[in-house]
């Protein structure tokens, strides 16, 4: 087979530039893995970003047109590429792919092994899709750059969103005391996820109920990040996934800012992977679309605020249960 199905784009653009098509079948080159891909999921904002059309991340490489988008995979290793080891051929297996690469809205991917951990035995396919990209984004947040431990409290701007979700769960299963901000019809569904407090941010102003915060998490920028340096304890920190934090803010605090772009990490996912099968974090899936329906998933995210993540189901054969 020298051919898949996949969705590509072969001009710079928005969803309208997504079609539905034949496409080579990739080669795994040395150090490789061919996944045969069971479901994907799409990220807002993805069809924006310089390294999903280059191979750079400011936009100064090469174009990279036809792209596939969709950076998130779960799926079963088809093929090794020379000189890989760890996994066989039919390990199930999912990851983050590096951005400047094409993604998994397609039969078949070709990713780093690096990027690839076991996938977590108590889901499916379609579950683990929705998991890499923002679970990996909050661990990395919460555990790697505001080293999160028991008994903080930390402050998570966006609880209902992609990587809201996960870090409320994340930050719960770390033992920390957890307040989230969310809309008013959120507040149950958050609060079920393991924040202690939810506050309204359309109807209430997060400062008047924190105060002395060990760490924020922004994933909303602009004023709310402003905002947030008030109920931040001295010598604190904030992490922001949306825009460098102003340095002066941070010093007159006596904080930390730090901005970041989430990585493949395969140490992360494992640990991820552990609080899955512990039953301690569980993905949320907004909604399953077929391969053929990956451009109106991203028209979605464009018109919507999905509760989780919209995943790109590739295959059949993972409905009833958790598969290889």
């Amino acid at each position: 087979m020298t051919t898949m199905r996949a969705v590509r784009a072969h001009k710079r653009g928005g969803p309208e530039q997504l079609v539905y098509e034949d496409a080579p079948r990739p080669v795994p080159a040395a150090g490789e893995v061919l996944v045969s891909v069971h479901a994907a999921s799409v990220t807002n904002g993805e069809l924006a970003w310089d390294a999903t059309w280059t191979d750079s991340f400011d936009g100064s490489g090469s174009d990279r047109t036809p792209i596939v988008p969709s950076h998130e995979v779960s799926g079963v290793v088809a093929e090794l590429g020379p000189g890989v080891t760890g996994l066989s051929v039919g390990d199930g297996v999912y990851g983050l792919i590096p951005f400047t690469r094409d993604g998994a809205a397609a039969d078949f991917v070709a990713v780093p092994v690096d990027a690839l951990a076991v996938k977590p035995s108590r889901l499916t396919h379609c579950e683990t899709a929705a998991v890499p990209l923002a679970a990996l984004t909050a661990w990395q947040a919460l555990v790697g750059r505001a080293s999160l431990t028991s008994g903080q409290h930390v402050l998570i701007h966006g609880g209902a969103g992609g990587v809201g979700s996960f870090a409320v769960q994340i930050a719960a299963a770390l033992g920390a005391r957890v307040t989230a901000t969310a809309s008013a019809r959120n507040r149950e569904f958050v609060s079920g996820l393991g924040a202690d407090r939810v506050i309204d941010y359309a109807g209430e102003r997060f400062e008047d109920h924190v105060d002395g915060a060990d760490v924020v998490l922004d994933t909303v920028g602009g004023d709310t990040q402003a905002r947030s340096w008030s109920v931040l304890r001295r010598a604190g920190t904030l992490v922001s996934i949306v825009q460098p934090p102003n340095p002066d803010d941070a010093a007159a605090r006596g904080a930390q800012g730090v901005f970041f772009v989430v990585e493949p990490d395969r140490a992360g996912l494992e640990a991820i992977t552990a609080l899955i099968d512990d039953g301690r974090l569980t993905p949320v899936v907004d909604r399953v679309v077929p391969l053929s329906r990956t451009r109106a998933a991203y028209e979605a995210l464009q018109s919507e605020h999905p509760r989780g993540k919209i995943v790109i189901q590739v295959t059949e054969d993972d409905a009833d249960g958790a598969t290889a």
